[in-house]
């Protein structure tokens, strides 16, 4: 498994191959519910921010999280989804790729959304991808989805947004682990342990599968614990 450093070297480079072309590099991290991604991220951004390229700031990579384009509940109850919230069709897939697709090219700030853990909802312009910016990481669970060749996930909007990524890396860690921390996450933003198990079974795990599907595609695998 690739070290943290060799991660940043590994962006470095995609940066440069972006820039080449005339517009930024996108890194797509995807990862089932539990996975570590956002630990990855975080871990990522921060490094990045460190070890710029010569003649950058810190500002020189940005983040645009797909978790700020779940559907608000509001939408979910009116759709009869809410009760399988995180399915692919839980999440506005072609706003996702528009803004995906200005923060490539935009010389202006651009505005994205975040996501609030404690209210389980997207936050508007949380984020913004500023005009430094050479890089965007963006993190995920369906931007393989695209080249499942499923109808379905095409006319979701999926493929769209899978086309307008440069480079895609799969987490990855022991599935027992995964689950392990799922339930517990579950836990502590209110459910009671048997609903939080429950809800992993239910939602969480097929979600799971459809993700582990997309893995044969991704350019790097990830285990983020042996960073």
């Amino acid at each position: 498994m690739p070290t943290l450093d060799a991660l940043v070297d590994r962006v470095h480079a995609l940066a440069g191959r972006g820039g080449a072309t005339g517009r930024r590099a996108v890194l797509g991290i995807i990862g089932a519910p539990g996975a570590g991604k956002s630990t990855l991220v975080d871990a990522l951004l921060a490094a990045l921010a460190a070890r710029p390229p010569a003649g950058e700031g810190a500002d020189w990579v940005a983040h645009l999280p797909l978790d700020g384009f779940h559907l608000a509940d509001a939408q979910l109850d009116r759709l009869g989804r809410r009760d399988r919230k995180g399915a692919p069709d839980t999440f506005d897939a072609r706003g996702y790729a528009a803004v995906l697709d200005r923060c490539r090219t935009a010389a202006h700030t651009v505005f994205v959304p975040g996501f609030e853990r404690d209210l389980e909802q997207p936050i508007a312009a949380a984020l913004a991808v500023l005009p430094a910016a050479r890089v965007v990481v963006t993190e995920g669970n369906y931007l393989l989805l695209g080249a499942s060749g499923d109808p379905a996930h095409e006319e979701q909007g999926w493929g769209e947004a899978a086309g307008l990524v440069d480079e895609t890396w799969y987490v990855e860690v022991p599935d027992d682990l995964r689950r392990e921390r799922l339930v517990a996450r579950h836990v502590r933003f209110g459910k009671t342990p048997a609903a939080a198990a429950a809800w992993v079974d239910e939602v969480d795990e097929p979600n799971a599968r459809l993700i582990a599907s997309g893995r044969p595609h991704a350019d790097l695998v990830v285990d983020p614990d042996r960073l």
